[in-house]
């Protein structure tokens, strides 16, 4: 008999092996290690079953420090844990703003503006096209996408009037009124990426 047979057997020792261990290192505690909570519960309940005492079978939590000595093994502290996340090569240095892109690129996909303007007077030449990733399908979504467009030209317009000719604070006002439309016409925020790059006519 296994602790679970139906979803946790593959390469795990069953009960009686289990008990055949502890009959053989004869251990003085058990602190069990695998698996979820309620496996090392269930672990426990084996090691108890062979006449251990509770307090001699030890289920520690995260971040707790345990003090083993020659009369007694116990949690004596507890320290701040948390997850570690690998990203490639890099361990532990996936920020909160990577991951929060990362949640609104798998939730509401990204779309990415590429316009052209005149390099000395600002003007748009060519574009705004549009390329969406996990936003919506194209092909049922061409009054959308239209509209969209139509946002961006209006958003260069406005920065032209303005005298706005800084690319960051362009691409800025593009992002803005383009989320506010999407946001008011269909509850979506995808991450939008304008791409703006300059020709001399």
């Amino acid at each position: 008999k296994v602790i679970f047979q139906d979803t946790h057997v593959s390469g795990h020792a069953c009960q009686e092996e289990i008990k055949l261990i502890y009959s053989l290192v004869k251990p003085k505690y058990s602190i069990p290690v695998h698996g979820e909570y309620r496996h090392l519960v269930a672990q426990r309940d084996v090691v108890m079953s062979l006449g251990y005492d509770k307090d001699h079978v030890i289920i520690a939590k995260s971040g707790d420090v345990l003090e083993l000595n020659d009369e007694h093994a116990q949690v004596v502290d507890h320290v701040q844990t948390g997850a570690i996340f690998v990203d490639g090569l890099g361990v532990g240095d996936v920020g909160n703003i990577v991951l929060r892109d990362r949640q609104n690129l798998a939730e509401n996909g990204i779309i990415i503006v590429v316009l052209t303007l005149e390099k000395y007077t600002g003007q748009l030449i060519a574009g705004p096209d549009i390329v969406t990733r996990g936003f919506v399908y194209v092909r049922e979504a061409e009054e959308l996408l239209d509209e969209a467009r139509a946002i961006v030209s209006d958003s260069v317009e406005k920065c032209l009037d303005k005298n706005i000719t800084d690319w960051s604070k362009i691409k800025n006002i593009i992002k803005d009124d383009l989320s506010e439309y999407l946001w008011k016409k269909i509850k979506r925020n995808p991450v939008i990426l304008p791409i703006i790059m300059e020709a001399q006519i």
